[in-house]
Protein backbone atom coordinates (compact mmCIF):
# COMPACT_ATOMS: atom_id res chain seq x y z
CA UNK A 1 0.00 0.00 0.00
CA UNK A 2 1.46 3.36 -1.04
CA UNK A 3 1.83 6.23 1.36
CA UNK A 4 -0.17 9.41 0.74
CA UNK A 5 0.37 13.12 1.22
CA UNK A 6 -2.18 15.64 2.46
CA UNK A 7 -1.48 19.10 1.06
CA UNK A 8 -3.43 21.93 2.68
CA UNK A 9 -3.01 25.42 1.21
CA UNK A 10 -4.77 28.42 2.69
CA UNK A 11 -5.95 30.90 0.07
CA UNK A 12 -7.50 33.41 2.46
CA UNK A 13 -7.43 33.87 6.24
CA UNK A 14 -10.08 36.14 7.77
CA UNK A 15 -9.75 35.40 11.49
CA UNK A 16 -6.38 34.58 13.05
CA UNK A 17 -7.88 33.63 16.43
CA UNK A 18 -10.12 30.95 14.95
CA UNK A 19 -7.21 29.76 12.80
CA UNK A 20 -5.12 29.35 15.96
CA UNK A 21 -7.88 27.24 17.54
CA UNK A 22 -8.15 25.13 14.37
CA UNK A 23 -4.38 24.51 14.42
CA UNK A 24 -4.52 23.53 18.12
CA UNK A 25 -7.20 20.92 17.37
CA UNK A 26 -6.19 19.77 13.88
CA UNK A 27 -2.60 18.80 14.69
CA UNK A 28 -3.46 16.15 17.29
CA UNK A 29 -6.33 14.87 15.11
CA UNK A 30 -3.95 14.33 12.17
CA UNK A 31 -1.38 12.59 14.37
CA UNK A 32 -4.04 10.37 15.95
CA UNK A 33 -5.03 9.26 12.44
CA UNK A 34 -1.45 8.26 11.60
CA UNK A 35 -0.34 11.53 10.01
CA UNK A 36 3.22 12.81 10.25
CA UNK A 37 3.82 16.51 9.64
CA UNK A 38 6.57 17.06 7.07
CA UNK A 39 6.15 20.81 6.58
CA UNK A 40 3.86 23.55 7.84
CA UNK A 41 3.95 27.30 7.89
CA UNK A 42 4.30 30.17 5.46
CA UNK A 43 5.87 29.26 2.10
CA UNK A 44 9.32 30.66 1.42
CA UNK A 45 8.36 31.43 -2.20
CA UNK A 46 5.28 31.27 -4.43
CA UNK A 47 6.67 30.67 -7.90
CA UNK A 48 3.25 30.19 -9.51
CA UNK A 49 -0.04 31.26 -8.00
CA UNK A 50 -0.59 34.06 -5.53
CA UNK A 51 -0.93 32.43 -2.11
CA UNK A 52 1.89 32.89 0.37
CA UNK A 53 -0.37 31.81 3.21
CA UNK A 54 -0.05 28.85 5.55
CA UNK A 55 0.60 25.52 3.82
CA UNK A 56 0.79 22.09 5.43
CA UNK A 57 2.21 18.80 4.13
CA UNK A 58 1.29 15.65 6.09
CA UNK A 59 2.35 12.09 5.28
CA UNK A 60 -0.11 9.24 5.88
CA UNK A 61 0.27 5.46 5.59
CA UNK A 62 -2.32 5.42 2.76
CA UNK A 63 -4.85 7.47 0.82
CA UNK A 64 -7.60 5.85 2.87
CA UNK A 65 -5.91 6.84 6.16
CA UNK A 66 -5.70 10.47 4.98
CA UNK A 67 -9.32 10.40 3.81
CA UNK A 68 -10.45 8.96 7.13
CA UNK A 69 -8.41 11.59 9.01
CA UNK A 70 -10.46 14.31 7.31
CA UNK A 71 -13.68 12.64 8.42
CA UNK A 72 -12.51 11.84 11.96
CA UNK A 73 -14.33 13.33 14.94
CA UNK A 74 -11.20 15.22 16.02
CA UNK A 75 -10.68 16.87 12.64
CA UNK A 76 -14.36 17.68 12.27
CA UNK A 77 -14.14 19.46 15.62
CA UNK A 78 -11.19 21.48 14.24
CA UNK A 79 -13.22 22.36 11.14
CA UNK A 80 -16.10 23.59 13.30
CA UNK A 81 -13.66 25.81 15.20
CA UNK A 82 -12.33 27.23 11.92
CA UNK A 83 -15.79 27.75 10.41
CA UNK A 84 -15.72 30.44 7.74
CA UNK A 85 -12.51 32.04 9.08
CA UNK A 86 -10.45 30.82 6.10
CA UNK A 87 -10.58 29.43 2.58
CA UNK A 88 -8.33 26.47 1.75
CA UNK A 89 -7.54 23.90 -0.86
CA UNK A 90 -6.89 20.38 0.38
CA UNK A 91 -5.47 17.61 -1.78
CA UNK A 92 -4.67 13.99 -0.96
CA UNK A 93 -2.06 12.56 -3.33
CA UNK A 94 -0.78 9.00 -3.46
CA UNK A 95 3.00 8.72 -3.16
CA UNK A 96 5.11 7.30 -5.94
CA UNK A 97 6.63 3.89 -5.39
Amino acid sequence: MARAYWINTFTEIRDDERLTEYIRLAGPAMQAAGGRFLARGTPAHALEGASLLRTTLIEFPSVEAAFQAYHSDGYQQALRALGDAADREIRIVEALE
